[in-house]
């Protein structure tokens, strides 16, 4: 089925007509600067006395973003996806939805925003594998080769930064980029046919039986705490609903459906640096030259590797 032009695509000022490779890396990158203001915001959410839980954050930020797919949805009269799309869907909604909100909030407790942003750097070579298993594409060896160096990269600067060691709140972050990785593939996959504003909002919208009754109990049993949360939680909270885990996707799951998932996942090799300047910018962390360093590192191998050839089937 041939997707329509997209508003989001057409609105990009050009001289001359983008390539959908262009188009698809272009929009990858606005979602990932939207999705990397995440952990700051989530730390914000959850940090302090008078936060909010992570768990209230991570699934209550889900129904949210549930009601608004739902109106959106309603106001373009989109058709029901069809039964064959609804596996990929689930991967969406417990990689994406559920899963990766969930365990980051978990480690945001304990985690710096600017540590947690490193590990989340490994996300791009995560989705490159759940998209050659899922997707069916097949990079060629210079693309791993990329990959794999830039991962190396975001992974020895968070061991530099935690002092060579990991800590549990690590290996949540570890799991959770796993999920993402599984639902940011099968969603670019899905995207292709189904459009990625449809994958994400009907991602949201079956979740949300599930999340409606565990949201509501949780209103109930952490009453108190949720009536007592400062602006501070109440402002990260309302980032990560309305644009970690909606308007994000709008971007992101385009993006990969006209560049490929695994050549616009590697986008995402320079979110934990957007990561470490909202950090800074929001929470006050501190932001060392180092971090310079390794940011022009991995600039470097994403140009390299967005050369590199990736076949799609």
């Amino acid at each position: 089925m041939t997707q329509p032009t997209s508003p989001i695509v057409s609105a990009i000022p050009t001289a001359r007509r983008l390539s959908d490779e262009t188009a698809g890396m272009l929009l990858g990158l606005v979602g990932v600067a939207i999705f990397s203001l995440t952990l700051p915001f989530t730390r914000l959410a959850v940090g302090g006395a008078a936060g909010l839980s992570p768990v209230f954050v991570a699934l209550g930020r889900a129904l949210v973003a549930a009601v608004l797919a739902g109106g959106w949805l309603y106001w373009k009269r989109a058709p029901l996806p069809p039964r064959s799309a609804l596996p990929a869907l689930g991967l969406v909604a417990a990689g994406c939805v559920i899963g990766f909100p969930w365990l980051t909030s978990i480690a945001m407790q304990t985690l710096p925003a600017a540590h947690g942003a490193v590990l989340v750097g490994i996300l791009p070579l995560a989705t490159a594998v759940f998209a050659a298993l899922l997707g069916g594409e097949k990079p060629s060896t210079g693309f791993w080769i990329m990959a794999i160096i830039g991962s190396l990269l975001v992974a020895g600067f968070a061991l530099r930064q935690s002092g060579g060691s990991l800590h549990l709140a690590d290996l949540a972050v570890f799991l959770a980029v796993v999920l993402a990785a599984m639902g940011y593939a099968a969603g670019g996959r899905l995207s292709q046919t189904l459009g990625g504003q449809q994958t994400i909002c009907w991602a949201l919208v079956l979740s949300a039986p599930l999340l409606l009754p565990v949201v509501g109990w949780l209103c109930w049993e952490q009453a108190a705490q949720i009536s007592h949360a400062n602006a501070a939680a109440w402002t990260g909270f309302a980032y990560v609903c309305v644009f970690s885990m909606f308007i994000g996707f709008f971007f992101w799951y385009r993006g990969m459906a006209l560049g490929g998932v695994a050549r616009v996942g590697q986008v995402q090799l320079v979110q934990p640096f957007l990561t470490l300047l909202g950090a800074t910018v929001i929470l006050g962390e501190a932001l060392e030259w180092q971090t310079v360093l390794f940011a022009i590192a991995v600039i470097a191998v994403v140009g390299t590797g967005r050369k590199m050839q990736v076949k799609r089937r």
